[in-house]
């Protein structure tokens, strides 16, 4: 235990406690479901039945309540930070202006409103992010507001730590394991700051935006040159300085980065065992369990569940992902010659479980022959090895294009 760690665990309590004014804790609740399927005893920390639905409000709160005097608060975010931020301005009956992208889904704008109602003003600033953050912090130099970072700051690491609290509260002790998302790392630096060495580690960061990972090899903050926003509530570019400061001891061993399609696999299974509704992110450190194997067995291990800001009309995406990942749908362009029959002798190689997806003549790619593209998809992985044998016996040729990144974005 370092020597400020007792303080910060105090800090970290007394913003649990006072935070009961505005909400009960959020429930820790063993799963029996992963429990019994990973050998372990796996609580969950429901951070995705907050009042806004991730632990984002925890960190507004604290700074909030540090600044009595303070009347005007400003930030720049897409998601969840927005809705914390405008929830805990309603509370505390304060001036809130939200910068958002112009590219934000009007779903979120909404939500934001309803949580902020007239404390708040939403302004809709650049085409990306960047721009976004730019523009918030001129306007709160200007107008002599104070600036919220979604992590980055003192005050919302140690309101992140409250979840930790609430943990410790519930268990008795602390876990034998835990497994925290990273994104700008307020939560992951506050778990930290608040547990310590009292518990092993694991932290989580999607592939495409594992900027932690990225400081670790670095040692310090580096800037990703893209950031895969499919997990937005944890695409971050950049970890904080703050953050990292206190991550930055934790060791590459208790890095973990989970491909994003691997994360839908995780979503659609909580969704339709549990009936729990994830964000990407929010199922990141539940996915992770499937890389501990060994290593969390017999144990008592913790996965927060940061968030379940999940927009459903993204649900057929997230199962498209899924299926891809699990190598139970593939996409293939296929040539057929120009003749009679031609379609009908590719149909006679599709087995009884495999169903034709998508099928879309794209062109005549020579006189006697044209393209098609196919998806199928089947109930077993092995079913295509038999569908692909099939193919090659009756001369056809074809690509598989399930991979390619390039050719996927344009055609599937």
């Amino acid at each position: 235990m370092t020597e400020d760690q007792p303080d910060f665990i105090a800090k970290a309590r007394a913003a649990a406690e006072a935070l009961r004014a505005v909400f009960p804790p959020t429930p820790l609740l063993r799963n029996a479901h992963l429990s019994d399927l990973y050998g372990a005893d796996i609580w969950l920390k429901r951070e995705d039945l907050a009042p806004v639905r991730s632990y984002k409000l925890r960190g507004a709160f604290n700074a909030m309540r540090k600044r009595p005097e303070q009347d005007l608060f400003v930030c720049a975010s897409a998601g969840n930070h927005a809705q914390g931020v405008a929830f805990m301005c309603a509370e505390f009956g304060k001036r809130g202006v939200i910068f958002m992208p112009v590219t934000t889904p009007q779903q979120k704008i909404q939500k934001t409103r309803i949580f902020g109602g007239d404390q708040i003003e939403i302004r809709l600033t650049g085409d990306y992010f960047d721009d976004t953050l730019r523009a918030a912090q001129e306007y709160c130099a200007e107008a002599g507001g104070h600036f919220l970072s979604p992590f980055d700051d003192e005050d919302v690491i140690e309101g992140q730590a409250s979840v930790a609290a609430e943990i410790e509260e519930v268990l008795g002790r602390a876990p034998d394991h835990l497994v925290v998302p990273v994104g700008g790392g307020g939560l992951s630096a506050g778990c930290l700051g608040y547990f310590g060495t009292r518990c092993q580690w694991s932290f989580v960061e999607p592939a495409g935006g594992a900027c932690l990972q990225a400081a670790l090899r670095a040692g310090k903050p580096v800037r990703l040159e893209t950031v895969n926003t499919f997990a937005d509530g944890a695409a971050v570019a950049q970890i904080g300085a703050r953050t990292f400061a206190r991550l930055k001891g934790v060791g590459l061993a208790s890095s973990l980065t989970i491909p994003e399609d691997r994360i839908c696999t995780t979503m659609l299974e909580m969704l339709n065992v549990e009936g729990i509704v994830l964000e990407p992110a929010g199922a990141l450190a539940i996915d992770a369990l499937k890389d501990l194997g060994q290593a969390i067995r017999g144990r008592t291990v913790v996965c927060i569940a940061s968030g379940g800001n999940f927009d459903f009309e993204r649900l057929p995406e997230v199962k498209e992902r899924a299926q891809r990942f699990s190598g139970v749908k593939k996409y293939f362009i296929l040539r057929l010659p120009q003749r009679p029959g031609a379609l009908k002798d590719f149909l006679s190689t599709l087995g009884p479980e495999d169903d034709i997806a998508r099928f879309e003549y794209l062109k005549k790619s020579a006189r006697n022959f044209g393209s098609v593209l196919i998806g199928i998809e089947t109930s077993r992985t092995e079913n295509f090895d038999a569908l692909f044998a099939q193919i090659d016996a009756k001369g056809l040729t074809y690509r598989d294009i399930t991979e390619d990144e390039i050719l996927a974005e344009f055609l599937i």
